[in-house]
């Protein structure tokens, strides 16, 4: 078995590098790390004991989708590691998906543990990030075994997870009729369970997500969120990323009419300010801004009851 790192990066060196220096770490270091360069330059990475390639990718923005296409079909594992630029791979990830693999076919999901902005990540202490990292409210815990089965696409997370290159190959990678962010990953679970292939929880795999300003729901990517709910709506004939668009719809920054989503305004200071990742916060919860929406919008504050009554009928 050959192990390949996939990741796509755009800004973010200094996480890039941690990300590269823990690999260097593994208990089991990968075959190669291909990286797939969303930004006109290359970055200045630390030496590591394995290969490392750099792919340039063409055109402007940030084509999730298209950048995870070239990442896998630069590489030559017969496995494929995905991690996103912000994580640090915990020791043993590679060889717990080696594992997880060895026997199994489909689509794996290690663990994913959210540092706070004071962590000191380049330290590689994975003692100090097992103390202070903390899992997203709003994703499944690890399974009781070793490997479980996720039974809902819908969970399916491009963050940290795994298959085989022919397993890639035979879903048909991540349709590139999305662009920018929202919709792509989910538009690939829904890909893997049309073609009957399981998704896997694995327990270890772990991951830790560095630190960086964030909103959520995604306000500062409204006109790409919108994009791809209508382009996953047309092709499997159900709408994705609902509690995003029911967000921004109490927050009066779209409607929804007859020939389906329209952009209302952009996003205003206050609307930035509301969805704003606080830095005592390790991770932004889309949960938590939608919940207060809804309790303002239930104590009758004008449009938004009105916009979450009718948002509850559709």
């Amino acid at each position: 078995m050959t192990i390949s790192i996939c990741t796509l990066a755009f800004g973010r060196a200094a996480h890039l590098a941690n990300l590269v220096r823990g690999l260097d770490r593994s208990t089991r270091v990968p075959d190669e790390l291909v990286i797939a360069l969303m930004q006109p330059t290359p970055f200045d990475l630390p030496e590591v004991r394995f290969p490392v390639r750099q792919l340039m990718m063409d055109g402007d923005g940030i084509p999730l989708a298209a950048a995870r296409n070239a990442a896998a079909r630069g590489a030559s594992g017969d496995r494929l590691i995905f991690l996103d630029v912000d994580c640090i791979p915990g020791p043993d990830l590679v060889a717990d998906y080696a594992d997880a693999m060895a026997s199994r076919s489909g689509v794996f999901m290690g663990e994913v543990a959210y540092l706070p902005a004071d962590a000191d990540a380049q330290s590689l202490n994975f003692e100090a990030f097992d103390r202070r990292g903390v899992k997203h409210s709003e994703r499944a815990g690890p399974p009781l075994e070793d490997v479980g089965p996720c039974c809902d696409y819908r969970c399916f997370w491009s963050l940290n997870f795994a298959l085989s290159a022919r397993d890639f190959t035979a879903v048909g990678g991540f349709d590139e009729r999305y662009s920018g962010y929202g919709g792509e990953d989910t538009d690939f679970g829904r890909m893997v369970a049309a073609a009957n292939m399981p998704i896997w929880w694995v327990r270890g795999a772990k991951a830790y997500h560095q630190y960086h300003p964030h909103h959520m729901p995604p306000v500062h990517h409204l006109d790409s969120v919108l994009a791809n709910a209508r382009t996953f709506e047309a092709k499997w004939g159900e709408p994705t990323m609902q509690h995003w668009l029911r967000a921004f719809r109490l927050m009066g920054l779209i409607d929804r009419t007859a020939d389906g989503w329209i952009k209302l305004r952009d996003p205003s200071d206050a609307d930035l300010a509301l969805t704003q990742q606080q830095q005592h916060q390790p991770y932004a919860s889309s949960a938590a801004v939608l919940a207060q929406l809804e309790a303002e919008a239930s104590a009758g504050s004008g449009a938004g009851k009105s916009a979450a009554a009718e948002m509850a009928r559709l």
